[in-house]
């Protein structure tokens, strides 16, 4: 398990990857709801799957604890569920995650923060059960910033939004997607990539 800095750094990423992410819904217009997203999502939608980066982490943290840890790192969840976030289930989810919103979008997403920072707050490093294995809070967190970090970008190029991520949130990100690269044979493509040898793109999801 994670000693407690690791995990308190890693709650710190999660939690300003929230508050990132309510900012972002802050700015989102009337009008803007049901312009297009990500994909088949309208704006709404992918508010709503990204939303689920809050929800699940109080939800995981509300079940027993699983008995086996079958996800041992950060880049091993994405090998576990990559290929499936083009999936219909999941747009079925960010679909049925942005209408249950409601009307006041801004006072539901707060309320998810609110839920999962409470959920975090002076807890232990210890194992969650989720749909693909269990794995420690410590590994999980950083796949939610991820999300947070990926999504909020998203959010500000379909509401024409010039916020930029949070530093942390940012290295914590990248930090995934490097190591997720390299996990799924893809890190000599993405170094080549980032120091513009070549030309993308790569998938980590």
């Amino acid at each position: 398990m994670a000693d407690e800095h690791q995990l308190s750094r890693e709650i710190d990423d999660y939690v300003a990857g929230a508050e990132h992410f309510l900012h972002l819904v802050a700015e989102v217009s009337p009008e803007q709801w049901d312009r297009p997203g990500l994909g088949d999502w309208t704006v709404r939608s992918l508010v709503g799957h990204t939303s689920r980066s809050l929800t699940t982490v109080a939800d995981y943290l509300a079940e027993p604890e699983p008995e086996d840890i079958e996800i041992d790192s950060v880049a091993g969840y994405y090998t576990r569920i990559r290929g499936l976030a083009s999936s219909p289930e999941v747009t079925a989810r960010g679909v049925a995650a942005g209408v249950d919103l409601g009307d006041d979008v801004l006072r539901s997403a707060t309320e998810r923060r609110d839920r999962a920072v409470a959920a975090i707050t002076g807890v232990a490093d210890r194992p969650v059960a989720t749909p693909w294995g269990g794995i420690l809070l410590s590994n999980y967190l950083p796949t939610r910033t991820f999300e947070l970090a990926v999504h909020g970008l998203d959010i500000a190029r379909a509401i024409g939004s010039t916020s930029t991520l949070p530093r942390v949130v940012l290295a914590s990100a990248l930090t995934t997607a490097v190591q997720a690269a390299e996990l799924t044979g893809q890190g000599d493509r993405a170094l080549l990539i980032l120091t513009g040898r070549e030309q993308g793109p790569i998938s980590v999801v």
